[in-house]
């Protein structure tokens, strides 16, 4: 059982939330649903590629902030470009790999081949793909490379 769970506030789009993210992540589940007493989701339960989440239909008190985001791990380009396009859909570019979703929430869209090249042991390497990095909005492995390679 996993100790540690994020619990996402929203506003009254709890059931829209859920159904867009399960339709994104293929290994996703929802686990349980607690209905108020309008008939609508009150509380609810899912899982995300293993990580287990709960929402909560809670009003307009509290947003989200992207102090606080979720950083999803691509295997390549086309990993990253089916996340990107799909968490985007109806949200906003950000820079450097993130995006705000069309409920606010904050993902980190982001390949292995970034953090090799941030953590290459010559550091004019590791540099120059930072400095691609920071011009970048949706990460470009190809664009890392040829950055990297000087």
């Amino acid at each position: 059982m996993q100790k540690i769970t994020p619990f996402l506030w929203f506003d009254n789009q709890l059931e829209d939330a859920i159904q867009f993210y399960t339709s994104i992540f293929r290994n996703s589940r929802v686990t349980d649903v607690k209905k108020g007493p309008d008939g609508k989701a009150f509380t609810a339960s899912f899982e995300l590629e293993g990580q287990a989440f709960i929402g909560l239909n809670g009003g307009p008190h509290f947003k989200f902030s992207g102090a606080v985001s979720f950083f999803v791990r691509c295997a390549d380009q086309a990993e990253v470009d089916y996340y990107w396009e799909r968490l985007l859909d109806g949200g906003t570019p950000q820079h450097c790999g993130w995006l705000k979703d069309r409920f606010g929430l904050a993902w980190q869209i982001i390949p292995d081949a970034l953090m090799q090249h941030l953590s290459d042991p010559d550091p004019a390497r590791a540099g120059r793909a930072q400095q691609a990095m920071m011009g970048m909005v949706k990460i470009d492995v190809a664009g890392l490379e040829k950055a990297a390679a000087g």
